[in-house]
């Protein structure tokens, strides 16, 4: 798909109510197994793309921001003449959703989180650390070494363009306030004490929030249950219709 300045690969399965897939940055194919899934399939167009420097997309060419992620999405559904649309994020591509919804609430009619980044919580300063740490240690022993030795604390953003995109993000309760769609929380039980504080701290920011823990899984939900995903995607979207 063809935007402005650059062009996006595009996957779109089934028909009804758009539904948005935001890549994330652990993998290009992290939603592959919930894009797949009947439940969404059969029921809504749901619409995968590769974000910038990923799969058949265009590369990045100077720094990249969340910032450039949402115009992408904007100019996304402004090229497939989609007016409204349910938003999904995962990890990183969570932050892309939360400031899309923010900055161009028109574009989103309802927002489903998938364990946003811990970039704010109160130990925040330790996931900054280990995203450092990650970068020093792409480039002292490569990608395939940091990624490891990242994997082992947290499944989350491995790519180190992505990571300084954090780094460099800023949200608040004050941003926070401009969302007033509904909204879905999803996380897993055992993501750990850093995704136990973003989900406090997501519905403390937005009252209007409900969320759904399933037993057992850890930030690598996307992949590892990807069908218990749909269903409560389903179910929850199925409740706030689209109106035209």
């Amino acid at each position: 798909m063809s935007l402005p300045d650059a062009t996006l690969e595009v996957e779109i399965r089934g028909s009804g109510e758009p539904v948005v897939l935001i890549q994330t940055a652990l993998t290009a194919d992290e939603f592959l197994p919930l894009a797949g899934q009947p439940e969404l399939r059969d029921n809504y167009r749901v619409i995968l793309y590769h974000r910038r420097g990923y799969g058949g997309s265009s590369p990045v060419q100077g720094p990249g921001s969340i910032e450039r992620d949402v115009l992408d999405c904007r100019n996304l559904l402004a090229a497939l003449n989609i007016e409204r649309a349910h938003v999904v994020g995962v990890s990183y591509s969570a932050a892309v959703a939360l400031q899309l919804a923010a900055t161009a609430p028109g574009c989103v009619h309802s927002l489903c989180l998938i364990e946003p980044p811990p970039v704010h919580i109160p130990s925040a300063e330790e996931f900054l650390a280990a995203n450092v740490q990650l970068t020093e240690d792409h480039r002292v022993d490569g990608s395939a070494t940091a990624l490891d030795r990242f994997l082992v604390r947290v499944i989350g953003p491995a790519w180190r363009r992505d990571i300084e995109q954090l780094l460099a993000w800023r949200f608040g309760a004050e941003d926070a306030r401009r969302i007033s769609q509904p909204v879905l929380y999803l996380g897993g039980t055992a993501s750990g004490p850093w995704f136990a504080q973003v989900r406090q701290l997501v519905l403390a920011w937005l009252p209007q929030a409900e969320d759904v823990m399933f037993a057992g899984a850890d930030h690598s939900l996307a992949l590892t249950h990807a069908a218990q995903l749909a269903a409560a995607l389903k179910t929850f979207l199925r409740r706030y219709t689209i109106r035209t």
